[in-house]
């Protein structure tokens, strides 16, 4: 069974593969995304040296470095999953010898992976000599940037998979999937950091997944968050990858109940 979830990775990689023109292209839309964000930031500066906790170099690698890991745990996973929900295919998955669940989170990360070695990689190094960005010197951060930038893809892929298993009970559940698109970009930290929100704001937000996704792994990158702080924001992670774990498997039980097709 382990053989069979690496080939549903390797897969979904050389699907993306062969579209790989559009993601090269994708690198220039995001570079000028933060290339807007730097203008964007640099004027709210102004001539401070220091806005929530971070210079203005820190903001550059931070919405640099966030855009870039969007690439890699970004995936349309509640999307694929509600058409399968809305066509009846997803009946086929459940007689198939393998989970369906963990079927999505190979072929995300198959995507992931793709998205990782021929995106955020150049796209981080153009980046890097088109704006001044500090990019770490220090080994450990980068390991642990690495493997926190993992842990958001599955807790992203998680909260996707949930919203997509809501097709199930909604019938219609595209209001939710556009909202929850929303809602990940603006409260994981992609569009404003966390330390920028007022206290009552943050206090909120900490109760939220989101934070796990983007601004945590940031914070880590750009050195906001450091020493023992890493394995803290580390931990974050791992709390709501597990507490994920049961609304998901809550929803899938009660899903496989509820199977229906619509149209002929």
């Amino acid at each position: 069974m382990y053989k069979a979830y690496v080939e549903i990775i390797r897969m979904r990689f050389l699907m993306m593969l062969a579209y790989r023109v559009n993601y090269y292209s994708g690198i220039i839309i995001y570079a000028l995304n933060i290339g807007a964000y730097y203008f964007l930031w640099k004027a709210i500066y102004g001539a401070q040296e220091s806005l929530g906790g971070m210079t203005v170099t820190q903001m550059t690698t931070y919405v640099a470095v966030s855009w870039m890991a969007r690439a890699f745990y970004f995936n349309n996973l509640d999307r694929e999953i509600a058409n399968e929900i809305k066509d009846g295919s997803v009946a086929i998955q459940f007689i198939r010898p393998y989970n369906y669940i963990v079927v999505k989170m190979m072929q995300g990360l198959g995507e992931g992976l793709f998205r990782f070695a021929l995106f955020s990689v150049p796209g981080m190094v153009i980046v890097s000599l088109l704006f001044p960005v500090e990019l770490p010197t220090d080994p450990f951060v980068w390991g642990m940037f690495l493997l926190m930038l993992f842990f958001s893809f599955l807790i992203n892929s998680q909260i996707n998979i949930i919203t997509g298993l809501f097709a199930f009970f909604l019938e219609n559940n595209e209001g939710l999937m556009r909202m929850k698109r929303v809602a990940v970009d603006l409260f994981s930290g992609l569009v404003v950091p966390m330390s920028f929100f007022p206290g009552w704001a943050q206090e909120l937000m900490n109760l939220l997944p989101f934070q796990a996704i983007t601004y945590l792994p940031g914070a880590v990158f750009t050195g906001k968050t450091a020493g023992g702080g890493v394995y803290h924001v580390l931990g974050i992670q791992l709390i709501w990858f597990a507490v994920l774990i049961v609304p998901l498997y809550v929803l899938w039980r009660a899903s496989r109940t509820r199977l229906f097709v619509q149209g002929g």
